[in-house]
Formats: structure tokens, sequence, C-alpha cells
């Protein structure tokens, strides 16, 4: 398959094109170091993409920032970062995808382990998670030509957790190898509406 991979250059997305590298014609999308620079906040940026993959068979998205913010310090303004990249980001890449993404093709997105296990600071990122996920289940009923659409949830990451491990005080971390394998199984799966959570 010809397959998108947006965000290939991070922890999780190197793992994915590690998976698929030899299995499938992967595109490698990303800010930098990538076949193709793409902002996923940026519509523009999201159609000239597009454009110059032409038709793919499957679109993964392993990009997406969100703040960490205590709720009483949570502005607009810091709400933004999560609104733009990981709630409307990861939406319009499938909204401005679908002409572009052959029949019987898939879309994965990327939510996360804070909208159904709390932590402190991460209520902007558990609501962009939360509502992607939601958009998945949604939209999923309604893909045209049997496109299938689904999101991985993950834990923080063994490779993430010196950096971010004090936000997640007593989860369990993962590996990016097995997170990744869930993003295949999306993509080479027949499912379409779920949600794979990684959670250990």
């Amino acid at each position: 398959m010809k397959v998108l991979l947006i965000g290939a250059s991070g922890t999780i997305g190197k793992e994915i094109y590690a998976f698929l590298k030899n299995h499938h014609e992967v595109i490698r999308a990303g800010r930098n170091g990538s076949d193709i620079q793409v902002d996923i906040t940026d519509e523009a940026s999201i159609q000239q993409m597009y454009e110059q993959t032409g038709i793919i068979d499957a679109v993964i998205n392993a990009s997406g920032r969100a703040g960490f913010s205590p709720i009483n310090e949570l502005t607009p303004e810091k709400n933004e970062v999560g609104l733009n990249s990981k709630l409307k980001g990861q939406i319009n890449l499938v909204l401005l995808g679908i002409p572009y993404v052959a029949d019987g093709g898939s879309f994965t997105l990327t939510t996360g382990v804070m909208m159904d296990d709390p932590i402190p600071q991460g209520a902007s990122a558990a609501m962009a998670n939360g509502a992607v996920r939601s958009f998945v289940k949604a939209s999923a009923i309604e893909m045209p030509r049997s496109i299938r659409i689904n999101a991985v949830s993950p834990t923080v990451l063994e490779e993430s957790f010196e950096k971010l491990g004090s936000y997640f005080r007593g989860f369990q971390p993962v590996p990016g190898k097995k997170v990744a394998q869930a993003y295949v199984k999306s993509l080479e799966g027949k499912q379409t509406g779920e949600h794979y959570e990684v959670y250990e």
C-alpha cells in the first residue's frame, strides 16, 4: 500500500516507519526531516501535502501537540494549542484527505490516555483527545467509498518517560514499538470506528 505517515520523525512515527518500510511504500511527512513538509495546523499546508502525494491508500497521523497547564492557569490562548493541532489539525487531515484516499483506504489518528485516566494539568489535552475519539466513532458510519477510520490511544512512552514522567506519576510506560503495532493493526486490518488503547 501507499501510506502517508505524518509525524514520521517523532518518537512514535519512527517506530511505525520501522514496521511499515519493508512492506509498504511509505511517504513521510512532518515539520522537518521528511519527504514532504507539512504543518497540520495550516489548512493550506495540508492541502498542498495531499496535492504532492496524489492518491494514496492510507493516512497515519502520529503528530499533534497539546499543552499542559493547571486548570486555573489554562487561558483560551493556551487552550488553542490543543484545539489547533491535536483536534482541528487531525480532523482537517481527514476532511481534506478524503478525496485523496483510495476506495477501501483508511485514516488512523492519535489520541491519548489522559482522556480516560486524567492527570493534573492535562485537561486541555484530554479535551482534544476525547473530541478526536468521538469524531472517529461518528464519522466511521458515513465515510465514503468504504474508507475506514480508527484512532490509537497510547499511554506515556518509555522513550518519553524521562522528559514527561513527572506528569504521569504512577503510570506504567509502554515501549514505542508496542504502540506502533496498534497503528499497523489499524492500517492492515478491516475494522473501522475503533479506538485502539495501548495503556499497558
